[in-house]
């Protein structure tokens, strides 16, 4: 799934009621066009997988917790397992208010590689765009910079509706948001045992490149927003526990050590959610 992608854009998130949703949905379309993945599949969402990297010490967690006002990122996102589609590799960081994204789809069976630490040749690369070339190296760079490794696995549906005539407005409902520590140098679809995270709501998203759209105003209003901090990386650390995932491959067990209360089997139908109190956080 090769999805279009603004550079530099800004994102507000908000924690909303899944009750909300469809009249929220009436509203959002008499503006915006269901992005094209999302149509005729169920709850018009897609998934999206994550696996996050950071270094031994969770640097870029506690980035975020902190409220670092520069920061980064740096993620693998992919759609599927298919052999024949890309993997992309993403630093996704904040300056100031703005968020800054870069990206580049690699070949499946480079990702070990490039997990690891090494640069990709070019015939392991989907596009030779410059952009997508310095993408990797800063990837690279900060990979090593950190030493960084697999930290943890996460999963959620996306519903997406989009401008029909650029990309400058995106707005984003995820749902289902599960995560797990995961250490392995790939890019799994199925969990061990996925916890999850803001399990009584669904996060919506208000993402644009320039000034902020009066009709996103209205729905804010509309609907007595309040923004939360949602991000999911930092969320799934925080509920599971940090410790669990420090160890790498020795944290392999950490579902053994699991508290009661988070094991899905064992969780009460309406899982608990959480919030992190933070200056400011992006996914």
């Amino acid at each position: 799934m090769a999805q279009a992608f603004q550079s530099q854009r800004f994102e507000l998130k908000y924690l909303v009621n899944p009750a909300l949703t469809l009249e929220m949905r009436e509203f959002i379309q008499t503006h915006l066009e269901l992005d094209d993945y999302g149509v005729g599949q169920p709850e018009l969402a897609y998934p999206v997988h994550s696996v996050y990297m950071d270094s031994d010490g969770l640097a870029t967690y506690h980035d975020t917790i902190n409220g670092t006002k520069n920061r980064f990122k740096l993620r693998l996102r992919y759609y599927d397992d298919r052999p024949d589609t890309p993997v992309f590799f993403e630093v996704k960081g904040r300056v100031d208010n703005c968020i800054l994204k870069q990206r580049c789809g690699v070949r499946r069976e480079a990702v070990s590689l490039v997990m690891a630490g090494q640069l990709p040749d070019s015939s392991q690369l989907i596009s030779r765009d410059p952009k997508h070339m310095e993408a990797i190296q800063r990837f690279n760079r900060l990979l090593l910079k950190l030493n960084a490794k697999p930290k943890a696995h996460n999963s959620y549906l996306r519903e997406a509706w989009v401008s029909p005539y650029d990309n400058s407005v995106r707005v984003t409902f995820d749902r289902n948001v599960r995560i797990e520590p995961y250490f392995k140098t790939d890019a799994p679809i199925e969990f061990t045992h996925p916890v999850p995270i803001f399990a009584d709501y669904v996060i919506l998203e208000l993402k644009f490149t320039n000034r902020f759209p009066d009709w996103f105003k209205d729905l804010v209003r509309t609907f007595n927003l309040m923004w939360a901090a949602s991000a999911k990386y930092a969320g799934g650390v925080l509920m599971i526990g940090e410790h669990y995932f420090h160890d790498g491959e020795k944290g392999l067990d950490w579902q053994r050590h699991l508290p009661h209360e988070l094991i899905p089997d064992a969780a009460p139908p309406r899982a608990r959610g959480t919030q992190i109190e933070t200056e400011a956080v992006y996914e």
